[in-house]
């Protein structure tokens, strides 16, 4: 099983700390560094982020007798003009067609932990995990060992009423529903999956049948090491069922129990957690690939049957306590997976923490296989009563670039360019101080995701944040007005979309900005594409069509001499598109 030794992590802190994304001296000189704290008036350090709005969490979601209350705020999920925000006593739906002003539409108090959203078309699903959820949404709780009022697993609401979600399916899982994934049927548009990811204790058999918290040499039919398959006919959502429990934790000969077996690795290593479960699952339909973080392992898996996943292979790391997410680039030739060291409630960015431990793990993908490319730990150390860890985020589409957009809860908001996996570094930041300065409390950003123009991050305690991007030494108004062009009907994070950009001149100039500063081609032919550029923008018909031709084929030609020849015949080809393009 492919994993990075503990020599190989060594050399990594040495690169990290070359980079000066290991604790030093140099990180006291952030401006993250000793930010005020508070609620509503903590400090804030920003880097290529602006914060545009922050809506407070509304009521029925917080305690007003509490600094930050008893339900704090969990995952988004998007669908013009609307984001979904889950907290572990229901959900929110904001309506963001003004960003700087957003407006609550919808709020439904139904306890459950942790409400992770998605959305598909009119259908909302919902995770629900605790013991003490209930069927009827009652916040009186279950307290019975064996209860037929008790509810985990997914609910599926009917959204065609914006004002009025409706219950029409709840699907009851062995182990509840931490997170889950939405999975279309590339066969059959009429059929859509889901992908049930349970982390918590197994209940009775008594109360559903067929659970059993068993190791699997006492029952090969447990409920451990599997996830679960909800299949839902989209024409009747009230008909969802579970219809398969992959075993995507089973080794090649078989063993259910064959991956992580965790525990102690060693001097300068993590406790690691046993991979019986998956925490997390991003699939990506255009590739036919899902990367799922499942606790001891970050496992590749084949969707081409979305009925019937397969392991295709895994990774682990002795310096993961806990694999929480993963995202791919673009081309499915990279991936990360962050490590939720400390479970998101403990402070896990101090200056004396290892870059490593709580850290993203980059990874390139080539012949199905994965092989550890660097790592990378948010380079702001963070105080003992801040919860921070690497967490949930997504791609920033800058063509031309792989850029990650994270959160670390209270750590803030990073942006990562990982266009070299081995040389991961940070283009920006949004953080505030501390919650409170003596005490810690669960705060900050659980996710950090960017749709249709905007970050969008939600906050655990101070409710629904939202930015945007400005230039930086790191990024132009180029790469973002390129980024903008992306616009998406509907995006669940953990079903990332293949992104392609229209021909446009500002994603021409992008592609030049990125060959300025990576001297990727000579400057003096720099400024020269750049005014044909100019002059082809500013021209029409015959002309213009001319001007971009001779540029087009100029760059072919000096692809092969430059810096960055990769670079320079994607330019090329944006400049091609360009020539039958609608002004």
């Amino acid at each position: 099983m492919p994993h990075i030794p503990a020599r190989s992590a060594v050399r990594l802190s040495l690169f990290l700390l070359f980079l000066g994304a290991l604790p030093s001296a140099a990180r006291a000189q952030d401006p993250r560094v000793g930010l005020k704290p508070g609620v509503t008036d903590a400090g804030q350090a920003a880097k290529g982020l602006s914060l545009v709005a922050n809506v407070p969490r509304p009521a029925g979601f917080f305690d007003p007798s509490g600094v930050t209350g008893a339900f704090g705020n969990s995952d988004l999920a998007f669908r013009a003009p609307f984001v979904f925000q889950g907290n572990y006593n229901g959900f929110q739906i904001w309506d963001v067609s003004t960003p700087s002003a957003p407006t609550l539409r919808t709020a439904v108090v139904c306890p459950g932990n942790q409400g992770d959203p998605s959305v598909w078309g009119n259908l909302l699903f919902i995770s629900i995990q605790a013991t003490s959820a209930r069927l009827d949404c009652g916040n009186q709780g279950v307290t019975d060992t064996v209860s037929a009022d008790r509810f985990r697993g997914v609910r599926i609401y009917d959204i065609s009423d914006i004002d009025h979600p409706r219950i029409v399916a709840a699907v009851q899982t062995c182990r509840g529903s931490h997170t889950h994934t939405l999975v279309p049927d590339p066969n059959d548009k009429g059929t859509l999956y889901v992908y049930v990811s349970g982390t918590s204790v197994v209940r009775s058999g008594k109360e559903l049948e067929g659970c059993s918290g068993l190791r699997p040499e006492e029952d090969p039919n447990t409920s451990l090491f599997r996830i679960d398959v909800i299949k839902v006919p989209l024409a009747s959502p009230q008909d969802a069922k579970v219809i398969a429990h992959p075993r995507l934790f089973a080794d090649a000969s078989g063993a259910i129990a064959g991956l992580a077996k965790g525990g102690d690795n060693g001097p300068g290593t993590q406790m690691t957690s046993e991979t019986n479960q998956c925490h997390d699952i991003t699939v990506f339909p255009e590739y036919h690939i899902a990367a799922g973080a499942c606790s001891g392992n970050g496992i590749l898996i084949d969707i081409g049957n979305p009925a019937d996943p397969k392991r295709i292979t895994e990774v682990s790391d002795p310096n993961f306590a806990y694999w929480h997410s993963a995202t791919f680039n673009n081309d499915a030739t990279k991936v990360l997976f962050t490590d939720e060291w400390g479970g998101g409630s403990a402070p896990r960015c101090r200056a004396t923490d290892r870059a490593e431990w709580g850290a993203d793990a980059f990874f390139t993908i080539a012949d199905r296989k994965m092989t550890p490319a660097s790592f990378f730990k948010l380079p702001a150390a963070q105080t003992e009563f801040e919860n921070c860890v690497a967490h949930n985020g997504s791609i920033i589409p800058v063509p031309g670039r792989d850029i990650f957009l994270q959160s670390w809860y209270q750590g803030g908001i990073s942006m990562i360019d990982f266009t070299d996996a081995a040389k991961p570094f940070e283009v920006g930041y949004f953080d505030r101080g501390p919650l409170l300065a003596d005490k810690i409390m669960q705060a900050g950003e659980w996710s950090a995701y960017w749709y249709n123009g905007h970050v969008y991050g939600s906050e655990i305690a101070r409710g629904l944040d939202i930015l945007e991007l400005v230039p930086t030494d790191q990024l132009t108004q180029n790469e973002i007005d390129a980024a903008k062009l992306v616009q998406m009907e509907q995006f669940n994070p953990q079903m990332q979309p293949h992104i392609t950009w229209p021909a446009k001149f500002v994603v021409a100039k992008a592609y030049v900005d990125q060959l300025r500063r990576g001297k990727g081609l000579r400057p003096d032919r720099l400024s020269k594409v750049a005014d044909e550029l100019r002059a082809a923008e500013n021209g029409s018909g015959a002309r213009r069509q001319a001007t971009l031709g001779k540029l087009a084929l100029r760059l072919d030609g000096e692809a092969p001499g430059a810096g960055d020849p990769a670079r320079v015949r994607a330019l090329a080809d944006v400049v091609r598109g360009l020539i039958s393009a609608q002004p």
